[in-house]
């Protein structure tokens, strides 16, 4: 295992002004030739097709993929370069994020633009270069479900045991987040995994119920209120909890003992109508609970319809006032957790 890692690429954090775009690439060599060498984030998406997606295309847009980044403080999955004999990095695929990461920079956006999470290889053959390409654009990379990626980031800490730093550098996102995963897939392959009975199939689509469980005081009320995790675990098995997402709810559940009455009978989802407090309060005095609470079912019962328009327009009042909530509430809780 140990004699691979000479053949891996590096994975590192790149100087974004010390990568060269590949405008060797045919579609944006073209479009360099009418504009010049140094194109704009949006020059690249309009170039490489990614402005607007043509009915059935899968990937994201340009103006999706750039809110995307600005919102989750940078890419999820690195670029790949090519380090050639002269020291230079050359873009193979990412020219996009590159340019966007610039813009940012140049315009101040809050966050740290200047370096980018990136896949190095040296001194690659054209043809290995073109297939890399072809793997990327043509053929596609499909997401990992949640559970086989958590599998192979605990794979890469616990394993071959890679420092959190080179994990990050390597598949990117937020070293929380990270933690959370390893955490939730060693919890459902410890507790989960031993109460499934022989004749049943291991769930993998349970494993968000996990990661619910990584949150702040879960474990402890759980723990608290004279239970164990292998109880947590048929709770999901046997769908007490459902949707999984009422996991978060299970410390004001066991708080109430009519609530926890219902729950260990009926399940989450009945037991959280005896939490309601109503939507008829006053706003300006109403507690975090509250409010909490209003958005979370407001945000739960969101017609698919209505999720959809709202994507369409990430500009929208509706959008712009969620991932204004997100900042604040994820600077507030990391707070919490310091």
């Amino acid at each position: 295992m140990h004699k691979r890692r000479h053949f891996m690429p590096n994975y590192t954090y790149l100087d974004i002004y010390k990568i060269i775009l590949d405008i060797e690439n045919p579609r944006i060599k073209r479009f360099v030739e009418k504009y010049g060498s140094t194109p704009s984030a949006e020059q690249l998406a309009l170039a490489l097709g990614a402005g607007s997606p043509e009915e059935g295309q899968s990937g994201p847009t340009f103006y999706s993929l750039r809110e995307s980044i600005r919102t989750n403080g940078g890419i999820i999955n690195p670029i790949i370069v090519n380090k050639n004999e002269k020291g230079e990095y050359l873009v193979i695929e990412g020219n996009t994020r590159v340019a966007i990461y610039r813009e940012f920079d140049q315009k101040k956006v809050e966050g740290n633009w200047k370096v980018i999470p990136s896949v190095v290889h040296d001194n690659l053959k054209e043809e290995n270069i073109e297939a890399i390409r072809l793997q990327a654009h043509l053929v596609g990379p499909r997401e990992w479900d949640p559970y086989s990626k958590a599998k192979y980031l605990n794979y890469l800490r616990n394993c071959e045991h890679l420092t959190m730093s080179q994990i990050i550098a390597y598949c990117g996102g937020k070293q929380l987040e990270i933690e959370n995963y390893i955490d939730a897939y060693n919890d459902m392959e410890k507790y989960y995994r031993k109460i499934i009975p022989p004749d049943s199939e291991f769930d993998p689509r349970k494993f968000s119920a996990f990661v619910e469980l990584q949150k702040a005081g879960i474990k402890i009320k759980i723990i608290e209120s004279g239970f164990d995790l292998e109880d947590f675990s048929k709770w999901v098995d046997e769908e007490l909890i459902y949707p999984l997402n009422t996991v978060r709810q299970l410390p004001q559940i066991f708080s109430n003992s009519k609530a926890k009455e219902v729950f260990l009978k009926d399940g989450a989802r009945e037991a959280i109508k005896l939490l309601s407090i109503g939507e008829n309060v006053n706003l300006q005095n109403a507690s975090f609970e509250a409010l909490a609470e209003i958005l979370y079912k407001k945000l739960s019962s969101l017609p698919l319809d209505e999720f959809k328009e709202m994507k369409k327009d990430l500009g929208n009042k509706k959008v712009v006032a969620l991932f204004t909530l997100e900042e604040e509430l994820i600077d507030t809780c990391k707070m919490l957790r310091e």
